[in-house]
């Protein structure tokens, strides 16, 4: 089916009217097609044929819908960058974008998770974060980031048995964004303190990586720096805590812990996913950027949790994120005028010098 006259005469068999058995029969043939490179350009090439398979997401028979939405799961699978002109073309629909929103928040919807994967896919790129955002930005839209944030985080929200799960990865993308994270670091919406006990959650490995790399994104940004670590966000053990494991610290080594992290239960376990457990020695990392965060973060005595995660840790490519933020930990405060290290400008042959050592 290499043909595009032949996928002109097929689109008529993916319409929402047509037979129940051909249609069936015509959206294995496409989700056969995008198990391959070439069927997967040759169907976002198609108009007709995306546009067909966007309203079968919503076809009454819940196996056509679901099918179409595989389809068009692993149709986003495909971005990378944001040059190619067929991905865009999935991106830019906006139909589509509106039908997955309301899809994730329609508490009745059989394709919730379906419609949250694609999103995720969609997302991954900043072309695509820009589209969804605006799409949620439009005042006549009904969704919104805090109807999503709320879908998220309410138990059992979606009726039939949807997890979300995958929305935490999306929530994770937007923050790549300035006004996502503008969004979640808004203090009188308290998201990112409903992001936090997620750092922790056995039920699922994707939605924790979600929020933590929600959380990681938000650590970019500096001013907010002392807000979220004061009380009213109190982040760092939220960080912290996945990283801690059972051992036995002395009164001394506790003095100005947070309480979370003292006399941890024998059976504590850490982490296991690398990708997370890198993403949260980032997240300290970024709040020792100023002189006041790093303060904190040494007064809480982090540098005792994560001197015991490094003797546990045996994954070799965690081991240089632990040392640097050691070294951040112990090191002595930098001079008069370099406090903030986002602001300090790295002399040409230093940064040659790291970049050799990295290649």
């Amino acid at each position: 089916m290499a043909d595009p006259a032949v996928l002109d005469e097929f689109v008529d068999f993916l319409s929402v009217s047509a037979r129940p058995d051909l249609k069936a029969t015509a959206m294995q043939q496409v989700m056969g097609m995008t198990s391959s490179g070439d069927g997967t350009q040759l169907l976002l090439s198609h108009a007709k044929l995306l546009a067909a398979l966007v309203d079968l997401t919503q076809d009454p028979n819940e196996k056509i819908s679901a099918d179409a939405y595989k389809s068009i799961i692993n149709l986003a699978a495909e971005f990378e960058s944001n040059e190619d002109e067929n991905l865009n073309n999935l991106i830019s629909n906006k139909k589509l974008l509106s039908v997955l929103l309301k899809t994730v928040v329609e508490k009745s919807s059989c394709n919730a998770d379906n419609a949250c994967k694609v999103l995720s896919n969609l997302t991954r790129i900043p072309f695509g974060c820009r589209n969804v955002m605006e799409c949620l930005g439009e005042t006549d839209f009904p969704v919104d980031l805090v109807k999503l944030v709320e879908a998220f985080c309410a138990k059992r929200y979606n009726e039939k048995g949807a997890s979300l799960d995958y929305l935490g990865m999306v929530l994770s993308n937007l923050t790549q964004m300035p006004e996502g994270r503008e969004f979640v670091l808004d203090k009188e919406r308290c998201v990112v303190q409903r992001l936090l006990p997620y750092t922790q959650y056995e039920g699922s490995t994707v939605r924790r990586m979600g929020a933590v790399a929600a959380l990681r994104n938000c650590c970019f940004e500096t001013d907010y720096h002392d807000w979220l670590l004061s009380d009213a966000v109190d982040i760092l053990p939220h960080l912290l805590l996945p990283l801690a494991g059972p051992e036995e610290l002395s009164e001394e080594e506790m003095e100005g812990m947070p309480e979370d992290l003292q006399y941890l239960e024998e059976d504590k376990r850490r982490e296991e996913n690398s990708d997370i457990k890198k993403m949260l020695l980032e997240a300290v990392m970024k709040l020792c950027a100023t002189k006041s965060g790093r303060k904190t973060v040494k007064d809480k005595q982090t540098y005792i949790i994560i001197r015991e995660y490094h003797r546990w840790e045996e994954d070799p490519s965690l081991q240089q994120p632990i040392e640097n933020l050691i070294q951040l930990l112990i090191m002595d405060e930098p001079e008069p005028g370099m406090e903030n290290l986002n602001e300090v400008e790295v002399p040409e042959n230093v940064v040659k010098a790291l970049e050799q050592a990295q290649s």
